[in-house]
């Protein structure tokens, strides 16, 4: 269930993009460059043949600078934005905090004009994750996380 559940998040995202153009233009690829203590969340479940490191009992992927996008971790292909599961339940793309280190476009959100289909698509594939049990609380607990810090950098 759990794979299936990811297959299809990603297929919903497949190919639309936060901008219409390669915003890695303006940051040199940022969000391609980890480490051994950086990366991408990897979802519950999630597989990816990308290196993979554990820290702190999360798994993330480490890339090395480039990749085809459809075998991509699913935050690689949302980043800049999580499926954020409001207090109620609910489902929406938002900026994801934790990357305002690494990403120009979220420290910027407000006046930059991502795709509509994008974060349309994005809020579709969290309720696609939802269905799965350990997606549901990845996505709580991170979206709690995303709230502690949004408060810290306001």
């Amino acid at each position: 269930m759990k794979k299936d559940v990811i297959t299809r998040a990603k297929e919903v995202l497949l190919p639309y993009t936060p901008l219409s153009a390669d915003c890695g233009l303006l940051c040199d690829k940022a969000c391609c460059r980890g480490d051994g203590e950086t990366g991408m969340l990897l979802f519950p479940g999630e597989d990816t043949p990308l290196p993979v490191i554990e820290r702190d009992g999360v798994r993330l992927c480490v890339c090395e600078g480039s990749c085809d996008r459809s075998t991509r971790p699913l935050s690689c292909i949302i980043f800049p934005f999580f499926p954020y599961m409001t207090e109620d339940g609910k489902i929406k793309a938002a900026a994801d905090i934790r990357g305002i280190n690494i990403c120009p476009l979220i420290a910027h959100k407000d006046e930059v004009l991502f795709s509509k289909i994008f974060l349309r698509r994005v809020a579709r594939a969290g309720r696609i994750l939802v269905r799965d049990e350990e997606c549901r609380r990845f996505m709580w607990e991170t979206s709690r996380e995303a709230d502690a810090l949004s408060g810290f950098y306001r």
